[in-house]
């Protein structure tokens, strides 16, 4: 009988422990629908699909809020305005921690960064940095740069008039000079190359699958060498930005100088060498009593300048152009009302975006429909309930802004390109308020640059439009344009813009 007793209390706790699962699990919300898994790996057999067309397509078949599990990882998406809203407004508290993966924690430097920080004081501090030191108005030395940088690409175009110009891969050297030089206060294109391409290893990495993001108990499993890659890619970002940020400190003991600075001359007001100051607050509302930056958090911030300000604006330029050559219609209007406010006789200046109407609606139609990032990443801080589903803590929250701006519940021909509608009263705006148009995000979470990232959207586009007439190469005609976009952290067009250029305004260039 001795012998029995073991097995007969284990099966008892087995049982008992059955039972209080089931008597949970009946008190909560139920997971939301989605596609059945596999033991263990659950859905990672469509990885291939969490794109934003994919996810989209299976928001088609399962619902606005549906469930998948990628390994251990609880993943729901969102694709309704309805929801997004729950998320980013009447839960935001919940949402707006970021997830992660490896690659991110130890690029970024293990989140001392704002872009990853998990919500809470620290990041408080770090947005009202960026808000008020990095992306203000006030900060004239940023939008300098953008004007100077757009004269820059004009004169570029000008040289080569008459002849097919790659407009993509123009725009996105435009994007980079304009946070290169803000970020580092140097418009020469000495150490450019290096650094961009630290910044491609960096997003190669940030996309990599690592199974160990997903199955944590494999993580010795490091077939493709991601480990060697993720140590030498930050050790070129620290060799790169460490040299930057000493001669920043050289030149200051040197000139005492407080003029003209740029971001990093902004950042090492904050700085100390105190590393147990790192992620440390007072209560001070006083940003230089109350945080104090080491050069992680630096490097970190910098990196969120170059990826967040670079590739999504080239992408919205290079977008917008790109559907304008495909409807003559609306680029003829745009022209005509440049040529009418503005004139032939002079460039576009910013006292004349007031009265842009029609220029302003096509920027917000390409938004609708190319958001400068498809996929919003969010995090639960704990248990919550959406559309009444259940979603766990530390569950991966994807909303698809791409497929919002879409829907066709709120749009009327929601794939068609059509700028007039925002000349309608009562369409949704991009501020942040309405939620079926969420280009920047919503809430906590939202893009802090937004204002300079619009800022050189609206001055690049404006200018090329105005003083130049544009013609696709070759005798192509607008229906045979590829229109395909690649998704990454942003969805730019698969294959680069190619026009041809003639000078359209009278003055000189």
């Amino acid at each position: 009988m001795d012998s029995l007793v073991v097995p007969l209390l284990l099966f008892i706790l087995f049982l008992v422990a059955i039972v209080i699962l089931v008597v949970r699990r009946r008190g909560r919300a139920p997971y939301p629908p989605g596609p059945k898994g596999l033991p263990i790996i659950g859905n990672m057999s469509i990885m291939d699909q969490l794109t934003h067309r994919g996810l989209a397509k299976l928001a088609n078949q399962y619902g606005g809020v549906f469930y998948l599990r990628m390994g251990f990882l609880h993943m729901v998406t969102i694709s309704t305005p309805d929801a997004a809203r729950q998320v980013l407004q009447l839960q935001d508290n919940i949402f707006s921690n970021r997830p992660a993966t490896i690659a991110i924690t130890y690029l970024t430097y293990h989140r001392a960064d704002m872009a990853f920080a998990h919500y809470g004081p620290f990041w408080r501090q770090m947005r009202k940095l960026c808000v008020i030191k990095l992306f203000s108005r006030k900060r004239a030395e940023s939008w300098q740069s953008v004007r100077d940088e757009v004269d820059r690409a004009v004169r570029t175009v000008m040289a080569n008039s008459g002849k097919a110009v790659n407009v993509g891969e123009m725009v996105f050297c435009l994007t980079k000079n304009i946070i290169y030089r803000a970020a580092f206060g140097c418009s020469s294109q000495e150490g450019q190359d290096e650094f961009i391409g630290i910044l491609q290893e960096f997003s190669k990495l940030f996309g990599a699958f690592n199974i160990s993001d997903f199955v944590p108990c494999l993580g010795w499993v490091d077939p493709q060498g991601l480990t060697a890659r993720l140590t030498k890619a930050r050790a070129a970002l620290d060799s790169f930005i460490d040299n930057i940020i000493d001669q920043h400190m050289e030149k200051k003991k040197l000139t005492h100088n407080n003029e003209q600075t740029d971001m990093v001359d902004e950042l090492l007001a904050f700085y100390t060498t105190n590393s147990d100051h790192s992620n440390k607050l007072s209560q001070s509302d006083d940003l230089h009593n109350s945080i104090k930056l080491t050069k992680d958090n630096i490097k970190a911030i910098i990196m969120d300048v170059m990826f967040g300000g670079t590739e999504t604006v080239a992408s919205a330029i290079e977008w917008a152009m790109s559907e304008l050559m495909r409807s003559p219609e609306d680029l003829k209007r745009v022209q005509q009302e440049l040529a009418d406010v503005v004139g032939l006789d002079r460039t576009v200046e910013e006292s004349d975006f007031d009265n842009l109407t029609y220029l302003r609606c096509v920027l917000k139609e390409t938004l609708r429909l190319h958001p400068p990032i498809p996929l919003l990443l969010h995090e639960t801080a704990e248990d919550a309930v959406v559309s009444g589903y259940f979603i766990p803590k530390k569950a991966r929250v994807m909303i698809n802004a791409w497929a919002i701006g879409r829907d066709p519940n709120s749009w009327e021909e929601p794939d068609t390109f059509k700028p007039a509608r925002f000349l309608k009263e009562g369409v949704p705006d991009f501020k942040g308020n309405n939620f079926e148009f969420i280009p920047f995000g919503s809430g906590r979470r939202s893009c802090p640059g937004m204002q300079l990232g619009l800022y050189a959207l609206d001055l690049a586009v404006a200018h090329l439009l105005h003083c130049f007439t544009w013609e696709l190469p070759d005798g192509m005609k607008p229906s045979e344009m590829d229109m395909s976009d690649v998704f990454g952290l942003t969805a730019p067009r698969a294959s680069r813009l190619v026009a041809v250029p003639r000078k359209r305004v009278m003055c000189p260039l």
